[in-house]
């Protein structure tokens, strides 16, 4: 016959068992979530950020709403860009470029190998 003696004194050992086996699942959830999500997202936007800082005059770039322009001057915060043959100068913010589209260097390298 079971008491409640018998029953208290195996609630102890249960109650810990239970209680890791509700937690762990939670730790590795957030582990997955770290790795999956958080970790390529931080790498991504790193990587953004070193092309914007690594901007040179006379590239070519794309910013976020669509302009495609050579740059022409660069500042701390803003870049100014020629968006056409008439020479339509552009101020744009540096967090509003989307891609270095084209780069001179890139020109030299492609002349030195023919």
């Amino acid at each position: 016959m079971v008491t409640l003696r018998t029953f208290l004194d195996a609630a102890p050992e249960a109650a810990t068992a239970n209680i890791l086996s509700l937690v762990l699942p939670i730790i590795l959830l957030v582990g997955m979530g770290y790795f999956m999500l958080y970790r390529p997202q931080k790498k991504q936007e790193k990587a953004v950020n070193e092309m914007r800082n690594n901007l040179q005059v006379n590239d070519e770039i794309s910013t976020t709403g669509g302009i495609i322009g050579k740059v022409i001057q660069i500042k701390e915060d803003f870049v100014v860009i020629e968006t056409s043959t008439a020479k339509t100068k552009m101020k744009i913010a540096k967090w509003a470029v989307r891609a270095i589209e084209y780069r001179e260097e890139q020109e030299e390298k492609e002349k030195d190998k023919e």
